[in-house]
């Protein structure tokens, strides 16, 4: 008798609804499925109210809701607009690998597969088509429209560089850019190199000496004097000296001797490149600086791990961009380029180190010195 009751309940609550305006009728021409539910309380089955399905009024909200997305029957040149069909063939049939790769769902073989599919049978001349291209059916086809249609932006990570992070000893700002001039300077084992450039990235002068007295026997103060005296007397005049600051671990005590002679040369280089009466306190910029190794190695993406691996590659590319592009990113004297042009190849025994490493700080230190006045 109980179970009557409730099914003529249900019928006459059904009667009660049909035909009445608002949530629960179903809107003449909509194609969402309202259907009437009901909402059951876990405790007592017969505490229940009815509700429409809720979800079909947020569909607009999921990323994946589009035109004819759950119908696969439909064609999709029809869900589109004819605007809007020009912008995704346009993408699809002129965008390199690289460029669909930023595409939603295109990442990998799927993007391989487009270009290979149109390279064979020409541009795609609709959206139908796009279907026949291997691992793209027809939910993912539309995704794809979508992102190209819509795509999201792109985070711009701004980082801002500090001069305390790569020159020592602070200065102000204003001195560097103020600058005309700088000369990098760099040591090595057995010779020191530098870079003398100019303000709009021109390479002025580029060289290197030979240091025959490092690493010789003892540390004898008056033959390391002689050979940094031997290149101070060389090096041209400048508003600053950038000084390399390696970066050897004190941790490995095989590098000891290393690191006490680069510290020795670095010394000697400040007392006598820095001028006699320079006092900290004044307002007077100091003209020696110390400028990181690995804040160097990090701006040309140069490391691995914690160790910097050769600049050499960068270098040689500087060089062909300063013959090849109408902007190049440093202007190299075509005298130089002569000179230099076989110096850095690789598994010669040229070396060349130096030079690269004195000519990679030097840009570095106008390029984050640029960055971190913006």
């Amino acid at each position: 008798m109980w179970v009557a009751k409730r099914f003529i309940s249900s019928i006459v609550q059904r009667g009660k609804y049909t035909g009445r305006p608002g949530l629960f009728r179903r809107p003449q021409g909509s194609s969402s499925e309202l259907e009437l539910r009901y909402l059951q309380c876990t405790c007592c089955w017969r505490s229940r109210i009815a509700v429409a399905g809720f979800e079909t009024m947020n569909a607009h909200i999921s990323p994946d809701a589009a035109p004819c997305f759950d119908d696969a029957t439909a064609s999709l040149d029809a869900c589109y607009t004819q605007e809007q069909r020009g912008v995704i063939l346009q993408t699809l049939n002129t965008a390199t690998e690289t460029e669909l790769s930023g595409v939603k769902l295109l990442r990998g073989r799927k993007s391989v597969n487009i270009v290979e599919y149109r390279t064979k049978n020409g541009p795609f001349k609709s959206l139908e088509s796009v279907v026949n291209v291997p691992l793209l059916k027809h939910k993912s086809a539309v995704v794809i429209f979508n992102s190209i249609l819509n795509p999201l932006p792109k985070k711009e990570k701004k980082v801002k560089v500090q001069l305390i992070k790569f020159i020592r000893p602070e200065v102000d700002r204003s001195w560097l850019e103020e600058a005309n001039s700088i000369v990098s300077v760099v040591c090595g084992t057995n010779r020191i190199a530098w870079a003398h450039m100019g303000r709009g990235m021109t390479v002025l002068d580029w060289q290197h000496l030979d240091c025959p007295n490092f690493l010789k026997g003892t540390y004898q103060a008056s033959s390391y004097l002689t050979d940094i005296s031997s290149v101070v007397s060389l090096l041209p005049s400048a508003d600053f000296y950038i000084v390399e600051k390696s970066s050897i671990s004190l941790q490995n005590s095989a590098l000891f001797p290393v690191m006490a002679h680069m510290r020795t040369v670095e010394a000697m280089l400040f007392a006598l490149l820095e001028p006699r009466n320079y006092q900290a306190d004044s307002n007077t910029p100091p003209r020696v600086l110390n400028m990181m190794r690995l804040a160097v190695g990090r701006h040309f993406g140069l490391m691995v791990g914690e160790s910097r691996t050769s600049g050499a590659e960068r270098v040689r590319q500087m060089m062909t961009e300063s013959v090849t592009q109408k902007f190049p990113r440093v202007n190299f004297p075509r005298q130089l380029l002569v000179k230099y042009r076989n110096a850095f190849q690789m598994g010669r025994g040229r070396g060349g180190e130096e030079l690269c490493d004195a000519m990679l700080q030097a840009v570095a230190f106008y390029e984050l010195l640029c960055d971190s006045s913006s």
